[in-house]
């Protein structure tokens, strides 16, 4: 079989898997979220206190989960018996969409939810995961592994809630970049000039972080509550465009880690594929003996951009207590570095890609406490799974089709 039927064949089976899953949500919803269900979902699209209210949207339960289910069914079969190889994906995509508002129609039935709060929760809980996923795509764009990111996030979170308790907001942002930046450091010169295995070397920081974080925490924050007590970087409302009806309190009425995520993300976008820099560090993760062929500083090029992205860590780990409670607790980050690296491989290694994918892990992350609020049937620890499990989702449906650099993991040596 050559390449090209290998292809076609790799497609086809791709169509029929897709189709024979939308059948399933198809079925699912009906059965679960369709029959049996009394009253509206009421979504609120404006809150008293902003300056153009929307009415709510009214959105009749049963009929609209009936009415989805048929149409997942009639696309699903219409794909299978047509063989429809093209947009396959998006489709996957789309009935995955409707499966989520059918879920939550069917949890706000009868009740009200505030679909604006919630879009503000998911763009807010996404912030940390964007910003992991940034600094894996800077190491490993220069083929370095880098699941260190936990420890560098925990490290950004404890640095910021002890110098901001000492010195306030702004300088303790500024210690928890730069502690960030000497555990990417410590990263780079384990795996570099070492050679350590990278793997071990990123599971050695976890390790290194959690327990120095964990000690310092029960030896000196708790006997000392001064230094666990830093300030809250308060969202700043951009004017005008903070009045725009649901985009508004989404986008422009965030804090400071918000806005300087959008901002890392567009200028790592263009640092790394419209640059001469970020062409030689897109050579450096492809084929570092060709590029150090052609007078590119390989190992330069690997220790700065894994510092780089443990500062980017840092500033990551600093949202979790200058951007959100204020206060230093032991393993507070929650895994939030692992569900970044799924996130840049879901985002294909690109940081317009990876901010996606955060949205839609943060998205997961707020459904769950919204869910909670709305009392539904569901356990709460299934409801705090969440997040983990569109993880496992995500990463397992991306296996072979996400395609890492070429170099990733090999060790340089340069002859």
């Amino acid at each position: 079989m050559n390449n090209l039927e290998q292809n076609k064949y790799g497609n086809e089976k791709q169509a029929l898997l897709t189709g024979y899953l939308l059948v399933v949500f198809g079925i699912f919803i009906s059965f679960f979220f369709g029959f049996g269900i009394d009253g509206d979902a009421v979504f609120k699209l404006s809150r008293p206190r902003d300056t153009f209210v929307l009415p709510n949207l009214v959105v009749p339960a049963s009929e609209y989960n009936i009415l989805v289910s048929f149409v997942l069914i009639f696309l699903g079969a219409r794909i299978i018996l047509r063989r429809m190889t093209s947009y396959s994906s998006l489709y996957l995509g789309a009935g995955l969409f409707l499966l989520v508002t059918c879920f939550l129609v069917w949890a706000t039935a009868g009740k009200s939810f505030s679909l604006t709060g919630m879009m503000q929760a998911t763009v807010v809980r996404a912030t940390p995961i964007a910003l992991a996923a940034l600094a894996g795509i800077l190491s490993e764009r220069v083929a370095i592994i880098n699941i260190g990111i936990e420890g560098m996030l925990l490290v950004g979170a404890f640095s910021g809630a002890v110098f901001g308790s000492l010195f306030g907001g702004i300088i303790g942002l500024i210690f928890a970049i730069i502690v960030g930046g000497l555990f990417g450091l410590l990263h780079a010169l384990l795996v570099i000039r070492y050679r350590v295995d990278q793997i071990i070397s990123g599971v050695a920081i976890n390790i290194l972080a959690l327990g120095l974080t964990s000690f310092l925490t029960s030896s000196f924050l708790k006997t000392n509550p001064e230094l666990n007590d830093a300030p809250i970087f308060r969202p700043i409302k951009i004017p005008f465009l903070s009045d725009i009806p649901v985009l508004g309190p989404t986008l422009f009425q965030q804090n400071f880690f918000v806005y300087g995520a959008i901002i890392l993300v567009l200028t790592t976008t263009y640092y790394i594929f419209k640059t001469g820099i970020g062409l030689r560090l897109r050579a450096v993760g492809e084929h570092p003996k060709a590029a150090d062929t052609l007078g590119v500083n390989v190992l330069r090029v690997r220790y700065i951009n894994v510092t780089l992205a443990g500062m980017v860590a840092g500033f990551g780990g600093a949202w979790f207590t200058l951007g959100s409670v204020g206060r230093f607790d032991e393993a507070m980050t929650g895994g939030r570095g692992f569900i970044g690296l799924a996130a840049m491989i879901f985002g294909r290694w690109h940081p317009v890609g990876a901010l996606m994918a955060a949205l839609i892990f943060g998205f997961a992350d707020s459904l769950q406490q919204k869910l909670a609020i709305l009392r539904t049937p569901i356990p709460s620890e299934f409801l705090a799974m969440a997040p983990y499990i569109a993880t496992i989702v995500f990463v397992a449906g991306l296996i072979g089709t996400a395609r890492a650099p070429h170099a990733i993991g090999k060790p340089y040596i340069k002859e």
